[in-house]
Order: structure tokens, then C-alpha cells, then sequence
């Protein structure tokens, strides 16, 4: 894993950003996954619609520390994502309160 990060760098950490907002180096920092969507709220957002625009149609999300990034990802980027029409609203009307549905 690590090796191969290496040899997608080479040394130059930048080169590690293989599309805006798509970061392949979170192995550097942590197991698991080898990509990563980093970036605001709307640019992760921008890029879970750009990917849903070329057919992808589910994601497996995840990140670190898990409970505060599940906050993070549901007070922050599905608001948007429901606004913008790629999430059913809400039940019950306008309310902080968030769904992993």
C-alpha cells in the first residue's frame, strides 16, 4: 500500500491530488481506503454530483474520527445535496435534524 502511494508521488506530496477534491494519499495517514473526497462542503458535494452525473449511483462514505465526520458529512454536504434535488426532503418539514436514508 504505503510502496505504491510512493510511486504515485514520488516524493511530491501535491501529485497526490489525482482530481480536485480526490485525495490519494489518506493511506499516508490511516488504513483502509485508498482515496478520499476532501475539500468545503459544497466541493465535496460538487464532487459526489459529478460522479453521480457519469452513473455512479452509491457510495461507500467513511472518515476520521468516524462519529464527528458522519456529523460533519450529514450537517454539511447532504443539506446540499437535498437542495440541489439528489436526496428525497426531509419528513416533517424544514428541521436541523438529518437522515442517513
Amino acid at each position: 500500500g504505503q510502496r505504491r502511494q510512493f510511486d504515485l508521488h514520488g516524493g511530491d506530496l501535491s501529485k497526490l491530488e489525482i482530481h480536485p477534491n480526490v485525495w490519494a494519499g489518506i493511506g499516508l495517514v490511516r488504513g483502509g481506503v485508498g482515496t478520499a473526497l476532501v475539500g468545503s462542503y459544497e466541493e465535496v458535494a460538487d464532487r459526489i454530483v459529478e460522479y453521480h452525473k457519469l452513473g455512479i449511483d452509491a457510495f461507500i462514505m467513511s472518515g476520521y474520527p468516524h462519529l464527528e465526520e458522519a456529523y460533519w458529512f450529514g450537517e454539511g454536504v447532504m443539506p446540499i445535496l437535498r437542495e440541489r434535488g439528489y436526496l428525497p426532503a426531509l419528513e416533517g418539514g424544514p428541521t436541523k435534524v438529518f437522515s442517513f436514508r
